[in-house]
């Protein structure tokens, strides 16, 4: 087991790699060169406008190196540049006393300023950042909205249970299981770089296309991830969202905030508990009702990205006069 994670760590799966790397190319239209340097982006500077910097966890602080001032857009040469945070998270509910004063800092110069969760929000007000024009945004997945251009459309729903599992196999594995035994369907499994626990299920090595068909074609989603839960709510997909356990549960209030966003907190289990699993199997969700909250805060996001890209035009228009 130790030799197939250190093998898998340090070389991972070459074809996987290629599915990778190829999505990256032709669907996210990502070229040039890697920047592995913050120095690497000062030359690149004076060709952008406007900088967004989001989402996820790129203001959860290192232990080692604290907050990172590119993910806050503290680019040497771009203070021409309109800069706008979207839906940064800080990946938990709080975060130290010691980093205070560098958040407020490098908040500070941004020109908009947006959270993923609204815990979000408290992390900033203890910083002392006064929160008047913060808004919560939801997860640029939610922006897109639609993934049918990436769906087999001549997939039909099978029985399988697709199990995404980070950080820990706790709780999700024995989860996973009774979700198996009750659709009677296969245990599917992606594996991921960092995975210390041996395979729950059937272990697959898919690219992000074969990801999401894996998952949009499943009985049941179960994950303790929060884009495993985002997108099997974007797709419409049942799901059972499994909290991370120990020291790691301060980081569930990102699957929290956006199950309240769409009125389905009832779907978080903190332990695997038979019946409980038995009944979030058979209790069906309505999602016309969560289709229509997400569609809520996707205008009220689009709304906040079209005031930005308005005074970055503004801003051009008086920089090159």
């Amino acid at each position: 087991m130790k030799q197939a994670f250190l093998r898998h760590k340090f070389f991972g799966d070459k074809a996987q790699h290629k599915l990778f790397e190829s999505f990256r190319h032709e669907v996210l239209g990502v070229t040039g060169p890697r920047i592995r340097h913050h120095q690497d982006l000062a030359p690149l500077m004076s060709d952008y406008d406007m900088l967004v910097c989001g989402s996820d966890q790129i203001w959860n602080p290192s232990i080692q190196k604290g907050l990172d001032p590119v993910y806050f857009l503290d680019i040497s040469g771009s203070d021409h540049a309109h800069k706008v945070a979207y839906a940064p998270s800080f990946g938990r509910s709080m975060i130290q006393p010691e980093y205070h004063a560098d958040l407020a800092a490098l908040v500070s110069k941004l020109d908009g300023v947006s959270v993923r969760e609204k815990s979000g929000l408290d992390v900033l007000k203890a910083a002392g950042i006064k929160c008047e024009h913060v808004q919560v945004a939801p997860d640029p997945t939610v922006l897109l909205g639609n993934f049918d251009a990436l769906l087999d459309d001549d997939a039909d729903i099978d029985n399988s249970v697709f199990c995404y599992a980070l950080r820990t196999d706790e709780v999700i594995r024995d989860v996973a299981k009774q979700a198996a035994q009750l659709s009677g369907g296969p245990l599917i499994s992606p594996r991921s770089i960092h995975q210390r626990w041996s395979d729950i299920g059937q272990g697959v090595t898919p690219g992000p296309v074969e990801w999401l068909r894996m998952l949009a074609r499943a009985r049941v989603v179960v994950s303790n991830s929060f884009h495993g839960v985002a997108l099997s709510v974007l797709l419409n997909r049942p799901f059972i969202a499994v909290g991370l356990p120990g020291k790691r549960a301060k980081m569930n209030t990102r699957v929290q905030s956006l199950l309240t966003i769409v009125g389905l907190t009832d779907r978080i289990l903190d332990i695997a508990d038979p019946p409980a699993v038995c009944a979030l199997m058979n209790i069906p969700i309505n999602w016309k009702a969560v289709n229509a909250r997400l569609a809520a805060v996707r205008t009220d996001a689009e709304a906040y990205l079209d005031n930005h890209i308005a005074q970055a035009k503004f801003k051009q228009k008086t920089r090159y006069k």
